[in-house]
């Protein structure tokens, strides 16, 4: 846990997490539970959910796993009100079960296109849209996760960037809308992190992962508590006059190619040095 903060910072804070079974949003699960908030923790595999409830509990932590789909408003609402009704009303709300393949778009299939689109942007309005009712407001922090790929076109990823860049202009809209009702909404773009699906399909290799860390100003992928802390830092009143804001956590992604090659391009054929 970052110094930054008391390990008792969330104590009695009630914390909804989609998208907790693995990865990113499991890291912030098992810091939030350091912190002392009980957890409601979802997503699609109930063995999966409930193995993740299971590793916090057995830590001294408190969570309980729920298996619904995020594209699935009834069945997220359904999460929604049983973690009101066992927990208490919702103080955190965490956004975070995304969808990700490697394709071109003229080798993917409009169903696969539309998958991520219903995982990533539709999810997040389900979840946001359906939570507010149950939320401890005024004072209630959402919290979606989004990515790089919202501002920076990437190959490949034609689906990610368009669903990404939904997300971040919907925590936008909804930062204005629910402002007044003392809510506040705001996104975490992480860079490349350690240990998680994303980057082991964008750099499945070795050397892959050597080329990408060599275009980062910062020469390294971060960790899943780089994504924590700032998710941590959002929750609290540290945060209480932040909201609409798009928060990138990324090693400087953001910024565009910071390798060595990026000052040497290669020349054009025919073209004197």
């Amino acid at each position: 846990m970052s110094n930054a903060f008391k390990d008792d910072v969330l104590a009695g804070k009630v914390v909804f997490i989609a998208g907790a079974s693995s990865g990113i949003n499991l890291g912030i699960a098992r810091h939030f539970a350091k912190a002392g908030a009980r957890l409601a923790l979802v997503s699609r595999d109930p063995e999966r959910i409930a193995a993740a409830a299971a590793s916090i509990n057995d830590a001294g932590g408190s969570a309980i796993g729920m298996a619904a789909d995020v594209r699935d408003y009834a069945a997220v609402e359904a999460a929604l009100a049983r973690t009101r009704n066992e927990l208490g009303p919702i103080d955190i709300v965490i956004s975070g079960a995304a969808g990700n393949f490697v394709a071109p778009a003229l080798g993917m299939s409009a169903n696969g296109f539309k998958t991520v689109v219903d995982i990533d942007l539709i999810g997040t309005f389900n979840v946001f849209r359906a939570c507010f009712a149950f939320l401890n407001a005024p004072g209630a922090s959402l919290i979606a996760i989004t990515a790089p790929q919202a501002v920076n076109a990437m190959m490949f990823q034609a689906h990610v960037c368009a669903a990404k860049a939904g997300i971040n202009m919907l925590v936008k809209c909804l930062a204005m809308e629910w402002g007044p009702a003392g809510v506040r909404v705001n996104a975490i773009s992480p860079g490349p992190i350690a240990g998680t699906e994303g980057m082991a399909r964008l750099a499945p290799t070795p050397e892959m992962e050597a080329r990408f860390k060599a275009r980062l100003a910062l020469r390294d992928y971060g960790d899943k508590d780089d994504i924590a802390n700032t998710a941590l830092f959002l929750s609290t009143d540290n945060a209480r006059y932040i909201t609409g804001t798009i928060v990138d956590c990324d090693g400087g992604s953001k910024l565009g190619d910071a390798s060595a090659d990026a000052l040497h391009p290669p020349k054009a054929p025919g073209k004197a040095a």
